[in-house]
């Protein structure tokens, strides 16, 4: 090599695309390794929130991840995943297969179609086909109902949405449309009023002023759930108020302790196992900035056991009691923000302008709360998943289901509502099974496969 060669970076991004240049990730999917899963072999140069990054890609695909060995210490990222379909079953069709191997390759790849956000993290490109709201503020009863008849008011059309609550909390991230142009809204006096009547709505309900409302229009968007952590992380939603600070015995065990010999801080997390478990904990260990160097996950039964071995960023463990409570409490947060609490309904009905403002508008009057809400748009038809609980928090007694199933109906019209979860007093045998369908009052026990609306 010449004596005067002296490479230089402009930015440590050129440096890592580098590396990934000249060490390309690669994936290996076994079938035969384990009777029970399918074996996901991930290696790869080592670069700051590459775990993430996989763990993203597996999760966005459907899949669960039930063992994981995760080691990252010095240049080179190697991980093992054990995955599942939904169903618990290996992945077997091609199709599916061939995907996980694309997708880590381009995630991790120099041509990367992901961003890093203001936090490193992974976002998605912009999108040009919608305008993205993010709100977060005080949960209160008729929130979301609320939100919804200012947007159609202001002619929006909501193309999806996602809503989170918890400890007293509420975030949400709406994507919408103009209503007749069916386009992004990128007037600046029309997006200025917008945020206006939203910030105003939701400051008249907020009652802690440490924590006042925050609203954002832009046309950008990011990984959905990724930034509702990251929301409800700055919206300090891991600090419980007084009135709920001993009311959850299901809470998580979560310790931390520093391995003085080896410089890590070890966090050991279990918890009852849930869909996109790990996405979470690794979201939020990634936003506060510490660096997963080896990790043990097993969730093959209903507990989920996780184990990290992390670092700050600029290299030291845990260093203070301050510090080792927060981390506690944001992986708590963490793990809570999506259990589900309430009555699951699941809305499947010709799509239209309102829509989300009407069905809101029916739980408000029968005093109910929405506790997690996810909106999606799907052709023509608009896919929607409500939790929802009474005004008190308490479970939803079936007269009032089937009081709201009918006003739904009469409201929209022919549509598929299946209802899932604990609800008080069932009447009948029929009535006392944890999944009812319900067809426009018309056909009963059919799966929403039945009808080709199964979730991608």
């Amino acid at each position: 090599m010449d004596a005067d060669f002296n490479p230089t970076w402009e930015s440590d991004d050129e440096y890592e695309k580098f590396i990934q240049k000249m060490n390309p990730p690669r994936v290996i999917i076994d079938n035969d390794a384990s009777l029970i899963a399918t074996v996901v072999k991930v290696d790869s140069a080592n670069k700051n929130g590459i775990l993430l990054e996989v763990v993203q890609v597996l999760t966005d695909l459907n899949l669960v991840i039930n063992k994981a060995y995760i080691t990252s210490d010095g240049g080179w990222f190697m991980d093992v995943f054990n995955v599942t379909d939904r169903e618990g079953k290996k992945i077997k069709d091609e199709v599916t297969l061939n995907s996980i191997t694309n997708c880590i390759r381009k995630s991790l790849g120099t041509d990367s179609s992901y961003i890093r956000s203001r936090r490193q993290s992974v976002d998605i490109a912009p999108s040009t086909n919608y305008t993205s709201i993010e709100l977060t503020g005080t949960d209160r009863p008729g929130l979301l109902s609320d939100v919804s008849a200012v947007l159609t008011d202001l002619d929006c059309n909501v193309v999806s949405a996602e809503i989170w609550t918890h400890n007293t909390r509420a975030a949400a991230i709406i994507r919408i449309t103009d209503k007749h142009a069916a386009l992004p809204i990128t007037d600046h006096d029309r997006v200025a009023k917008i945020e206006e009547r939203l910030s105003n709505l939701l400051r008249g309900s907020s009652s802690d002023l440490s924590r006042g409302p925050r609203t954002s229009v832009s046309k950008c968007t990011t990984h959905m759930e990724r930034r509702l952590h990251q929301m409800m992380f700055d919206d300090r939603d891991y600090v419980k108020s007084d009135d709920i600070a001993s009311s959850n015995n299901l809470s998580p065990y979560v310790t931390l302790h520093n391995w003085d010999d080896k410089d890590y801080s070890v966090v050991t997390i279990r918890c009852k196992d849930r869909p996109k478990l790990l996405f979470d904990t690794v979201c939020t260990l990634t936003d506060m900035k510490y660096v997963v160097f080896h990790a043990t996950v097993n969730a093959e039964g209903s507990e989920a056991f996780q184990e990290f071995y992390i670092r700050h960023t600029d290299g030291s463990p845990v260093n203070s009691e301050a510090e080792k409570d927060r981390v506690i409490q944001c992986l708590k947060a963490a793990i809570e923000r999506r259990v589900s609490e309430g009555v699951k309904l699941e809305l499947c009905t010709a799509d239209r302008v309102g829509l989300l403002s009407e069905v809101t508008r029916i739980f408000r009057e029968h005093s109910l709360m929405v506790t997690r809400a996810e909106v999606t748009t799907r052709g023509d038809k608009a896919v929607n998943t409500f939790y929802i609980c009474d005004s008190t928090g308490s479970p939803v007694d079936p007269k009032t289901i089937d009081t709201v199933r009918q006003a739904i109906v009469e409201a929209v019209g022919l549509t598929i509502l299946q209802v899932k979860g604990q609800i008080e007093q069932p009447k009948s045998p029929q009535e006392s099974s944890p999944t009812r369908f319900l067809f426009g009052g018309l056909f009963r026990a059919r799966p929403l496969s039945h009808f080709g609306l199964v979730r991608p």
